[in-house]
């Protein structure tokens, strides 16, 4: 049985969307989870502080959902 696609809007923030984009959409398999699309788009956990799903706090074991926005921010510096 084919696993249904799912729609997921994607936003990168800051120095993550260097070499990528700043909001994209993109289709992934049903079962794709938060780390599962880190993967695809080649983001290294190391490069990732904050994940929001749908404006909520989320983390890499997240099961996405057909029509989620899910936002990548980095490691955030001061001084």
């Amino acid at each position: 049985m084919k696993l249904p696609m799912l729609k997921v809007k994607i936003k990168l923030f800051a120095t993550l969307q260097k070499d990528r984009f700043n909001i994209a959409e993109k289709e992934f398999k049903a079962g794709t989870t938060i780390s599962d699309v880190m993967q695809d788009l080649n983001l290294p956990e190391k490069d990732v502080s904050i994940i929001f799903v749908n404006g909520r706090h989320s983390d890499q074991n997240y099961t996405i959902q057909n029509h989620d926005t899910i936002a990548f921010f980095p490691p955030i510096g001061g001084g």
